[in-house]
């Protein structure tokens, strides 16, 4: 019997079903490729299926008006965490997820309320070097 490799996912609250790409106005230097996330060059953003994301952040409900944006800027973040995409597109990220709230229906009062919460107090969060390693463990092979 081969041992299996798994880790604990204790930070996440959601997990991505389906891939879901957006067309976005953050356009890297080059195509970004990762296990879950892609962004080409000319702005095609690919989360995708498996993905995992904790949600809104901060003092807040986590609306249906929040899911989608929440989704693509943890996503974002994600990447410049990783040194994949500049620290200096985070404005641009934070105000990309303003749109996609009101686009989803959330109040412009709301909206604004959420991406100055991410502009004011978001920065450590995409800070690079901020992610800690994933610890894998190894289940043991079974004893016959």
């Amino acid at each position: 019997m081969n041992p299996i490799a798994y880790r604990n996912l204790t930070s996440y609250k959601y997990q991505l079903m389906k891939d879901y790409t957006l067309e976005i106005n953050i356009l890297p230097d080059g195509d970004i490729i990762t296990p879950f996330i892609d962004l080409s060059a000319d702005g095609v953003l690919i989360i995708k299926k498996n993905y995992a994301w904790d949600g809104p952040s901060g003092p807040t409900v986590d609306t249906n008006n929040f899911m989608r944006g929440s989704l693509v800027h943890d996503a974002l973040y994600q990447l410049m965490r990783g040194k994949n995409l500049k620290i200096s597109e985070r404005d641009k990220v934070d105000r990309l997820l303003q749109a996609i709230c009101r686009e989803d229906g959330m109040s412009a009062f709301r909206a604004w309320y959420v991406y100055k919460g991410v502009s004011l107090f978001g920065k450590s969060n995409a800070r690079p070097g901020k992610d800690e390693e994933d610890i894998v463990y190894t289940a043991p092979e079974a004893k016959n």
